[in-house]
C-alpha cells in the first residue's frame, strides 16, 4: 500500500476536502487514477519514482478518502481541481501521468494549463474514441442507478465474483482484468461513492459510448513530449484507440504491452518504469510559447486523425514499441 511509503496529506479546496499522497524530492509528476479507483493504483509504481521526483498522487473528488459531493464530476473539472491542488502545494510545472479517466484529466490539464504541464503520459486513457467496453455501457445507461445501488449488497458482489471467476477461466480479455475491476468496485463502500463514480461516468460515456474526444485538439499537443502505453489485450478501452491518439498527437510515442489489459502499470510494473523513465531521461520539459500557442490555434486542427479498426500482424505504425 501506497500508505506505507508515501505522506497521506488532506487540502480542502472549494470547501472539499481532497486526500492525496506526495513522497520524494525532485521534477514533480502527478500521477491520476482511473475511474473507481484511488490513488493506490500507483503502489506499484510510486515508490521507485519517488527516489529521484517528487510525486504527487491524488484520489480525484469523489473518490477514494476524497469528499463526495454533488458536484461537477466533468473531465474539465477535474483538470481544474488538478490546478487547484498544484497551487495549494507551490508546484508550478508537473509531467502528469494518467490512466484511463486520468488519462482524459490529464489531457485535459495539458490543454487547458499548457504553461504548467511539462510532459504528458497517457496510460490506457479515455477520450479517445467512441468505443468502450459494454460494462461500461451499461454502468451508464438511463436507469442505471438502480443497477448500481445494489452493487454493494453481499449476494450481489458474491454473484460478481463468481461472474469474474468465470471470464477468468475462459480466457477473456475482460477477464484478464478482473481482479482490478473487482478490487475497484470493492472500494465503493456505500451509495454515495456509487453516486459520484455514477456522475463520472456519464460526463463522459452513455450507452452508445463515449461522447467527448481529446482528438479535436490533439494538436496542441505538438512540441510537448508525449508517450502512450497500452495493453494490447485491453478489453475496456480498446487497443485501437491507442493507434489513432499515436496518429492524432504529433510527435508522440506509443508503447504496447503485448500480454496487459486494461493495467499495464500493474501487469508488469518493471516494464512500465523502464519506459517511463527512458521517456523523462530522453526528452527535455515543454516550455510553453503564448505566440506559439496562437498560431497552432489560428491554423487549427492540420488533418483529421485517420481511424484504425486494427493494424496487420507483424506491422506497428511508426515509432511503436511492442513487446511482452
Amino acid at each position: 500500500m501506497v500508505d506505507e511509503l508515501a505522506e497521506r496529506q488532506y487540502r480542502t479546496i472549494h470547501g472539499y476536502r481532497r486526500a492525496f499522497y506526495v513522497a520524494g524530492s525532485g521534477p514533480a509528476l502527478l500521477l491520476i487514477h482511473g475511474i473507481g479507483d484511488n490513488a493506490d493504483s500507483w503502489d506499484t509504481v510510486l515508490p521507485d519514482l519517488a527516489k529521484d521526483h517528487t510525486v504527487i498522487a491524488p484520489d480525484l473528488l469523489g473518490h477514494g478518502l476524497s469528499d463526495k459531493p454533488r458536484a461537477d464530476y466533468s473531465v474539465a473539472a477535474y483538470a481544474n481541481g488538478m490546478r487547484d491542488l498544484l497551487s495549494v502545494l507551490d508546484i508550478d510545472r508537473v509531467t502528469v501521468v494518467g490512466h484511463s479517466l486520468g488519462g482524459g484529466v490529464a489531457a485535459q490539464f495539458a490543454y487547458t494549463f499548457p504553461e504548467r504541464c511539462e510532459r504528458l503520459v497517457l496510460v490506457g486513457t479515455g477520450g479517445v474514441g467512441r468505443s468502450v467496453s459494454p460494462l461500461l455501457r451499461l454502468a451508464a445507461a438511463p436507469n442505471a442507478d438502480i443497477l448500481i445501488s445494489i452493487v454493494g449488497i453481499p449476494p450481489v458482489r458474491l454473484l460478481g465474483h463468481l461472474a469474474a471467476d468465470l471470464l477468468r477461466r475462459l480466457g477473456t480479455g475482460l477477464g484478464r482484468d478482473t481482479t482490478e475491476i473487482l478490487r475497484v468496485l470493492d472500494r465503493l463502500p456505500d451509495a454515495r461513492s456509487r453516486r459520484a463514480i455514477l456522475r463520472t461516468l456519464r460526463s463522459g460515456v452513455d450507452w452508445r459510448g463515449q461522447h467527448i474526444t481529446m482528438l479535436d485538439r490533439a494538436y496542441l499537443a505538438e512540441g510537448m513530449p508525449t508517450l502512450l502505453i497500452w495493453g494490447a489485450r485491453d478489453a475496456i478501452i480498446p487497443v485501437d484507440h491507442a493507434y489513432l491518439a499515436h496518429d492524432s498527437i504529433p510527435g508522440s510515442r506509443l508503447e504496447i504491452f503485448e500480454e496487459a489489459g486494461h493495467f499495464p502499470h500493474h501487469a508488469d510494473p518493471d516494464r512500465f518504469l523502464a519506459i517511463l523513465r527512458d521517456f523523462l531521461e530522453d526528452t527535455s520539459p515543454s516550455e510553453f510559447e503564448p505566440e506559439t500557442w496562437r498560431v497552432r490555434l489560428r491554423r487549427g486542427q492540420p488533418a483529421r486523425a485517420r481511424a484504425r479498426s486494427g493494424t496487420p500482424d507483424g506491422i506497428l505504425p511508426g515509432g511503436v514499441r511492442s513487446g511482452t
